[in-house]
C-alpha cells in the first residue's frame, strides 16, 4: 500500500477504503510467522464468492422472467433473448442502489472505527434485489438498506456480530413501512402500470389464496399457476423467489462446498410439510401442504436466508430445532394471518432472535447430561 495512505500519511483516513480494494483486487501477502494456525483455503471472502455463485441461477432467471411476465401482460411477442434483456434493465437498478448504498455505508463505518472493510456485504447485497418485487420505488428500497445495514449490523459491530439477517431486515422495513408495495396483492410486474394493464393479473399466488381464491385455478389471470408453473417459475413475485429449480441448484451449490447447513434446509422443508399436512387433515386449509414449498419465498429463503451462518443456530441439534421451527411457523403465519400472506420473512426473523437461546439451552443440556454421566461413573 502507498505511504500516504498508511499510518502516519496524509490520506491515513482512507486507509480502511483503499485496504478493501486491494484486497478484493490482489490476494493479500500477509502470513502467519508462527504459533499454531488452520491452513486452510477457505476464508470469507470465498465463502461469500461461492454464495453468490450459488445464487446466480435465480437472479439470472428472475432477470428473464420478469421480462417474460411483461410480455404476458403486454401481449407483447419476445423471444428469450429480449425477455431477459428487459428484466436486466429493470433489476439493474436494484442491484445498483443495493450496493451504492450498502457500500458506502459500510465504508463510511469501517473508516470511522478504524477497521478493516469486510466481505460480508457482497452477500447481502447481492440477495436484497432478489427478494423484492421488481417494481418497488428505488428510494423505498435505498431507505430500507440504510436502515438495515446500519441499524441490523454495524450498530452490532459489522460482519459475524449481527443477530438479524441484513437482506431479511430490508425486506421487513419495506414491508412494515410501504406494506402497499410488499402485500402481494398489487401488480408485481415491471412497467405494468405504464401500459395500462390490469394490476391484479399480477397478484402472486399467494396474495390470491389469502383472499380465499382458488390460487390454482383462478380466472382472473393470464395463466394457471399449477404446481409445476411456480416450481418452474412462471409466475409474479419477487425477482429471485419464483422457480424452485434454479434455486435447488444453488442449494446443491451451497451444500457440496459446505457453506450451507443441509439440516436447516432439510428441517425447514419438515417443519412446512408438518404443519401443512396437519392443517390439510384438519380441514384448516384447502392448499395442499406441498404447495407451499413452491409458493412465494419459502424455496429461497430455506436456502439462502435461513442458513446464514451468522443469525442461524450454531450447534448441530440447534440446526434441526430451528430450521424446523422457521418452516413450521412460516406456514402458520400463512394460515392464520390473511393480512400477511407470506410468512418466510417474519418466521426466519423471528428465527434468528430465537437462534441464540436455541443454542444456550443445547449446550446446557448437554453439559447437564455430561455432567450426570460423569456423577454415575
Amino acid at each position: 500500500m502507498n505511504k500516504i495512505f498508511e499510518k502516519g500519511g496524509k490520506l491515513y483516513w482512507l486507509h480502511s477504503t483503499i485496504d478493501a480494494f486491494e484486497t478484493f483486487l490482489h490476494v493479500p501477502g500477509t502470513v502467519a510467522r508462527k504459533g499454531a494456525h488452520i491452513r486452510d483455503a477457505v476464508d470469507l471472502k470465498r465463502i461469500m464468492i461461492i454464495a453468490v455463485i450459488a445464487a446466480a441461477p435465480a437472479a439470472l432467471f428472475g432477470m428473464w422472467n420478469v421480462g417474460y411476465q411483461y410480455s404476458l401482460a403486454t401481449g407483447i411477442s419476445w423471444n428469450i433473448l429480449q425477455e431477459f434483456w428487459y428484466g436486466f434493465l429493470k433489476v439493474l437498478p436494484l442491484y445498483l442502489v443495493s450496493y451504492i448504498v450498502g457500500l458506502a455505508i459500510e465504508f463510511a463505518s469501517a473508516q470511522i472505527r478504524g477497521e478493516e472493510v469486510n466481505e460480508g456485504y457482497l452477500v447481502s447485497g447481492f440477495f436484497i434485489p432478489l427478494i423484492v418485487p421488481v417494481d418497488v420505488p428505488l428510494w423505498m428500497l435505498a431507505v430500507a438498506v440504510a436502515f438495515a445495514v446500519i441499524f441490523g449490523k454495524e450498530v452490532f459491530g459489522g460482519t459475524g456480530m449481527n443477530i438479524i439477517n441484513p437482506a431479511i431486515l430490508t425486506r421487513a422495513f419495506l414491508f412494515f413501512s410501504y406494506p402497499n408495495h410488499m402485500s402481494g396483492e398489487n401488480c408485481w410486474i415491471a412497467g405494468a402500470s405504464e401500459n395500462l394493464v390490469d394490476c391484479y393479473s399480477g397478484a402472486t399466488p399467494l396474495a390470491l389464496a389469502a383472499n380465499g381464491m382458488d390460487a390454482l385455478t383462478n380466472a382472473h389471470i393470464q395463466y394457471t399457476p399449477d404446481f409445476w408453473t411456480m416450481f418452474w417459475g412462471g409466475v409474479p413475485g419477487s425477482v429471485g423467489e419464483t422457480s424452485v429449480i434454479a434455486i435447488l441448484l444453488g442449494a446443491f451449490i451451497l451444500i457440496w462446498t459446505g457453506v450451507a447447513s443441509w439440516k436447516i434446509m432439510l428441517s425447514s422443508v419438515a417443519g412446512a410439510v408438518v404443519v401443512g399436512g396437519i392443517a390439510n387433515l384438519a380441514g384448516l386449509s384447502d392448499v395442499p401442504f406441498w404447495y407451499h414449498l413452491v409458493m412465494g419465498g419459502f424455496a429461497f429463503g430455506t436456502v439462502f436466508m435461513a442458513t446464514d451462518p451468522v443469525t442461524s443456530a450454531q450447534t448441530e441439534p440447534g440446526k434441526w430445532i430451528y430450521g424446523f421451527l422457521v418452516g413450521a411457523i412460516c406456514i402458520i403465519i400463512r394460515l392464520y394471518n390473511p393480512g400477511y400472506a407470506e410468512g418466510m420473512m417474519l418466521a426466519i426473523f423471528l428465527g434468528n432472535i430465537f437462534a441464540p437461546l436455541i443454542d444456550h439451552i443445547v449446550v446446557n443440556l448437554h453439559i447437564k447430561a455430561k455432567n450426570k454421566k460423569i456423577a454415575t461413573l
